[in-house]
């Protein structure tokens, strides 16, 4: 019975890579056959939850389909459907328009390969090939010299990234003897690596996850993706930019000590306050989501530095559930509120600060020995004081707005902790992050609130317009990927009469 879950979900996997094949093969096929490949997007999906309520685990040679990839499945498919949905209309016209969607696809399928791969060198492989899909699709718009020239130093960086997945399997691999994923990151296997393997291959697998999450130093290629089309812009920050916390969260028995995970964290964190910061000070929505993925995926890898992977996947689902919602949205975007919520209000920034502060101290308290408690608590609180500053607009309904904000509080909180039982199954982290280690990475973040708080209040000193002028200039892009709009009507312009 097992077995035939298994089989019914390669052969709707099967049918959709060759339904996306003849788009590649017969670039001039009906435009009705795209919205029929659209559909058969939703096989695949339909397979893995088929499989999730009936098959269980499932070990069929290099593959093992579990509760998580069963789920993934079913998540990817969703996602891609709801994308490509979009982009029927979005990119219609477009002289690529039927290749959007056979890469889209491919993209899609490749990445929902890298969950279910259960042997070293399969998982290695997996890792570029969704990269490869990225390359592809922001190199599509080929007549455009910026896109050209961003596809190029992505290619560039991912295979740096590839190359560091595979040097650490390949050394892996022939250290231990073993080639199953299970079998070389058990205990008895790493006990016979040296101190300095892994920590080289620690390095190495940093190397390869900070890459397609955007994180500082290499940050540079995510700033300059923005001139992705926004069907691919919701792909690759819904599933491809937070790969990292999964290739950690699968390698996560290597990461037994506090040097790898410290390193880690000090990484994650500079990209946190410079994505943050990039987002605060530059005016183009979508660089500004591009900003808060930087952000984001810096705080899904904190989660990793203090043992919480479990959290970081969750992490990586709802982000990108959250994200491609954002970019399919951003062409109708509410301005932003600003803080005239906190001065109307008449002191209220003092009740927001309580308010956070008690719902941040319950939350913690509730289980302070759960890793990285101490960051989600203070994390929330932060939310929670946001989000009754905000409130203050309201004269009226303020106490509801109130209630409703706490029971999405309550239901998120649910949901977090049924997804933490989920992916806890996969994961088979022997870290446990000491208190000092917590409480210090609690204390940096607290101490960057109050410097932001600081600076946010003393706009037009010279340390705040410093500040600014570096952030709008680490996110900026390179002259060669920008376009005067001259050209780039002109191009336009070109391919519009190409068309009649």
């Amino acid at each position: 019975m097992e077995l035939e879950w298994f089989v019914w979900g390669w052969l709707a996997a099967v049918v959709i890579v060759f339904a996306s094949a003849i788009l590649w093969l017969f670039p001039r096929v009906p435009e009705r056959y795209v919205h029929v490949h659209v559909w058969l997007l939703l096989l695949p999906g339909a397979a893995a939850l088929s499989g999730w309520i009936g098959a269980g685990a499932v070990e069929v040679g290099i593959w093992r389909f579990d509760t998580v990839t069963w789920l993934a499945g079913v998540y990817i498919s969703l996602l891609s459907w709801a994308i490509q949905r979009f982009a029927i209309r979005y990119l219609h016209g477009d002289r690529a328009y039927r290749l959007y969607f056979s890469l889209l696809t491919w993209t899609a399928f490749a990445a929902s390969l890298t969950w279910a791969g259960g042997d070293l060198r399969l998982t290695a492989i997996c890792w570029g090939l969704p990269l490869i899909g990225l390359v592809a699709l922001t190199g599509l718009k080929k007549e455009w010299g910026p896109a050209r020239f961003v596809a190029r130093q992505m290619a560039a960086v991912f295979g740096v990234s590839w190359l560091a997945v595979a040097v650490v399997v390949v050394w892996l691999g022939a250290a231990t003897g073993e080639w199953r994923l299970a079998s070389a990151l058990s205990v008895e296997h790493l006990a016979r690596l040296g101190a300095w393997e892994k920590a080289a291959m620690n390095g190495l697998l940093i190397l390869a996850a900070i890459i397609p999450a955007g994180q500082w130093p290499f940050h540079r290629w995510l700033m300059e993706s923005a001139v992705t089309p926004t069907p691919v812009s919701a792909v690759m920050h819904a599933g491809l930019v937070n790969a990292g916390g999964l290739l950690l969260w699968r390698f996560s028995p290597l990461f037994s000590g506090t040097e790898a995970h410290a390193a880690l964290f000090m990484i994650a964190f500079f990209s946190i306050l410079i994505g943050t910061g990039i987002s605060f000070v530059h005016v183009d929505y979508k660089r500004q989501l591009v900003a808060s993925t930087m952000a984001q995926m810096g705080v899904m890898l904190v989660q990793c530095a203090l043992g919480a992977y479990g959290a970081a996947v969750v992490h990586l689902v709802l982000h990108g559930l959250f994200k491609a919602t954002l970019f399919l949205q951003s062409g109708s975007v509410v301005p932003r509120v600003g803080r005239a919520g906190y001065r109307k209000a008449g002191g209220s920034w003092r009740g927001s600060m309580v308010v956070g502060a008690m719902l941040g101290a319950a939350f913690w308290f509730a289980a302070p020995g759960e890793p990285a408690r101490l960051l989600s608590a203070l994390l929330l609180g932060a939310s929670a004081a946001v989000a009754w500053g905000r409130l203050a607009d309201f004269r009226e309904g303020r106490w509801l707005g109130f209630v409703v904000v706490a029971a999405l509080a309550f239901i998120s909180e649910t949901v977090r902790h049924e997804f933490m039982a989920l992916f806890g199954e996969g994961g088979a982290s022997v870290f446990v992050p000491t208190a000092l280690f917590e409480w210090m990475a609690g204390m940096l973040f607290a101490a960057a609130a109050l410097a932001v708080s600081w600076i946010a209040n003393e706009r037009t000193s010279a340390l705040a317009i410093r500040l600014y002028m570096r952030l709008v200039h680490l996110g900026e892009p390179r002259l060669a990927a920008m376009e005067t709009h001259p050209h780039y009507l002109a191009s336009y312009m070109k391919e519009g009469m190409a068309h009649e």
